[in-house]
């Protein structure tokens, strides 16, 4: 396996692609970056270092749909005809279906639910519409679900599917030779990250249950002692289940400070919420910051801890047992 970096200075930068088989047999590309003239280059030399153009990719797979990841899928598949898979979950939002994520959240009224100020939403539209030409061309793809493999070169990846961040978000599993035995290894795209901890409710708001599924999604990175992880941004990560506890941590102590929000204020909507945890709010931020609030408050409610009315969310449980929450 090859790594090669990408630039992204539109969102959280140094995205990885990951090149299989440029040794011979299947050649294979995990995620392709940003469609961007910058990335777009950076991933032709990358590619080049190692013999290989867009033209030679036999297969390209996806870890989710977010345009940093599957931008330039399209063009790749224009250059040399090579089959596009993503789980089965986010095929629509990688195909063309004319859709910016925040239209998405418009015409769901997730604005409205959130109390995203009108200002603020015309602001992240303005946004998205700016950068718009990242999310590149659109390939035709075909759909994976958790447990299909894939043989790549000489290795065999397994599709491990890790919704939370995105609904179809799906790391990789495969085998590599340490000494006289092997050790199993994990692509996460950005279900698990070295720095930051991936924005679930925002990120991706078709997710059911945002924060609980992402913490099953952690748990299942917990469960498969995998030794290394090779993250969608930035340097692996040595100890995978280490860094997924740390992040269910963080949720932990994040859902007790949104508890801290609404004790103090009584009732709080998640734009509300999210300025207490974030402070002020400007472009991708202004859907990230009170998603990742509403998929805090919106698994306290699933618990019995919150409940919603016209005003937002306000407290049943006062002191409620978090150990539940985060077991």
């Amino acid at each position: 396996m090859k790594r090669i970096q990408l630039g992204n200075t539109v969102f959280e930068g140094r995205n990885d692609a990951y090149l299989f088989g440029a040794d011979g047999g299947t050649t294979a590309l995990v995620d392709t970056g940003v469609a961007t003239d910058d990335a777009r280059e950076q991933l032709r030399d990358g590619l080049a270092e190692h013999g290989v153009s867009f033209e030679d990719l036999d297969v390209v797979l996806l870890t989710h749909w977010h345009h940093d990841h599957a931008g330039l899928a399209g063009e790749i598949q224009q250059a040399g005809d090579a089959p596009v898979y993503v789980h089965e979950a986010d095929a629509p939002m990688v195909v063309d279906d004319g859709l910016t994520h925040a239209e998405e959240i418009d015409q769901r009224d997730l604005f409205e639910l959130w109390g995203t100020p009108n200002e603020k939403a015309a602001e992240l539209l303005d946004f998205l519409d700016l950068h718009s030409e990242i999310q590149g061309d659109a390939p035709t793809v075909e759909t994976f679900v958790d447990g299909d493999r894939f043989e790549v070169g000489d290795t065999e990846l397994t599709a491990i599917h890790l919704p939370g961040h995105a609904a179809g978000l799906t790391g990789f599993a495969f085998d590599t030779p340490d000494a006289d035995s092997s050790q199993r290894e994990l692509l996460t795209g950005d279900a698990l990250l070295p720095k930051y901890t991936p924005n679930v409710g925002g990120a991706d708001p078709r997710v059911e249950d945002p924060l609980g599924t992402y913490l099953d999604s952690l748990a299942r990175i917990v469960d498969g002692g995998y030794a290394r992880a090779w993250p969608g941004h930035r340097d692996p990560i040595d100890d995978p289940g280490a860094r997924a506890e740390e992040i269910i941590d963080h949720h932990r102590e994040r859902t007790e400070r949104v508890l801290d929000v609404l004790r103090e204020r009584g009732t709080a909507d998640p734009w509300t919420v999210s300025g207490d945890l974030f402070g002020d709010l400007a472009n991708i931020h202004i859907m990230h910051g009170p998603g990742e609030a509403w998929a805090h408050l919106d698994h306290l409610e699933r618990h019995g801890v919150v409940e919603r009315g016209a005003e937002g969310y306000a407290l049943v449980d006062d002191d409620p047992d978090l150990d539940a929450l985060f077991g």
